[in-house]
């Protein structure tokens, strides 16, 4: 499933804590697919705090605590690191990530606490929700095979990488432009990862969290051209980081942007690459004037060019960016109707 709609779901399986519908979920998929960051926004989108729980470096007593003993009877200390409505907050996320990882005798101590949300004594306050994460066994991570009782304590869910999700994302979070051009040249490449060719020797991998790598050597390297494509390899992978760094490289024959978003007349790249590297660049440059005076004459001036691309689809690629990012407000744009019509038939025989 698609990180935004992965996103709703747990935005909503949380809101459910309040009324009493909560079921824990399970989140699987293949290392730096963007697991833990999707339970962080949504924790981040409500305002309440995660604790983060990593199962696999615990012992079976870490999550029972230590007994004391109290006149004739035995008693337990609640760990300090559970949720605590008094500590943390009536409502949060307690996130069990790396549960696959968990040797069994781990695994099994969090039965009572994932069903029955208690320990012993201790109970998981009403408004938390529980969400876990963890690696399927062909994804060359240290798993074990989930216990059917425990699985049997969640819904599941498989995150697949998305390109128009992540899009989304790396927009919002200020990545680069030329790795999101990238990207959309080369789709294939926001995540390969191969267990059989990776057991071969090569280390790094294209995938959302390391394209994310990708973005912070190029903000140390971008000036030093001849570090940038082995920094970008120790990212992504060799293959992936030569080819990055070649098309960061051609970026320098770009058109002049500020005049597009002026209304200019400026003329389309006939090269595929560059344009992709364009519609990017003005995707992000509409995001960043959102609050600006004159946003909707910047968005109107970029919806214009969006018609002069030579591939059609390039334009529809850059409005649904801009969409994403702007919302409804970019059909209130004058020109967003006279774009619309230009595409009509591309858009229905799609």
């Amino acid at each position: 499933m698609r990180p935004a709609q992965l996103s709703f779901i747990l935005d909503r399986e949380f809101q459910s804590t309040a009324a009493g519908h909560h079921t824990p979920v399970m989140l699987w998929g293949p290392p730096g697919v963007g697991k833990s960051q999707i339970v962080a926004q949504v924790a981040a989108r409500h305002q309440v705090p995660v604790v983060d729980i990593r199962l696999s470096q615990m012992e079976p007593s870490d999550l029972r605590g230590i007994p004391f003993r109290v006149g004739d009877h035995v008693e337990w200390a609640t760990p300090t690191m559970l949720p605590d409505a008094v500590r943390h907050g009536p409502a949060g996320v307690l996130f069990l990530d790396e549960i696959t990882s968990a040797p069994p005798a781990v695994s099994a101590a969090a039965y009572q606490l994932i069903l029955d949300r208690r320990l012993g004594d201790y109970r998981v306050p009403d408004g938390w929700a529980i969400f876990a994460a963890g690696n399927r066994q062909g994804d060359r991570g240290v798993t074990y095979a989930m216990p059917a009782p425990l699985a049997n304590r969640f819904s599941h869910y498989a995150v697949d990488a998305h390109l128009d999700d992540w899009a989304a994302w790396a927009y919002a979070n200020g990545i680069d432009e030329g790795l999101i051009a990238f990207l959309r040249f080369k789709p294939e490449l926001l995540f390969d990862f191969d267990p059989a060719k990776n057991a071969g020797g090569e280390l790094a991998f294209p995938s959302p969290r390391s394209w994310e790598f990708a973005h912070r050597a190029l903000q140390k390297f971008g000036d030093h051209p001849e570090l940038l494509a082995g920094a970008l390899a120790a990212c992504v992978g060799h293959a992936a980081g030569i080819e990055c760094a070649a098309f960061i490289d051609s970026l320098d024959r770009l058109p002049d942007l500020a005049a597009i978003c002026a209304g200019q007349d400026v003329a389309a790249p006939t090269e595929i690459d560059l344009q992709y590297a364009v519609a990017a660049a003005l995707a992000g440059r509409a995001l960043r004037v959102k609050d600006a005076p004159d946003a909707k004459a910047v968005w109107g001036n970029i919806l214009d060019y969006a018609q002069k691309f030579p591939q059609r689809e390039m334009g529809v690629m850059l409005v649904s960016d801009m969409h994403r990012g702007i919302g409804q407000a970019l059909f209130a744009v004058p020109q967003f109707s006279g774009w619309a019509n230009a595409v009509a038939d591309l858009m229905l025989y799609e």
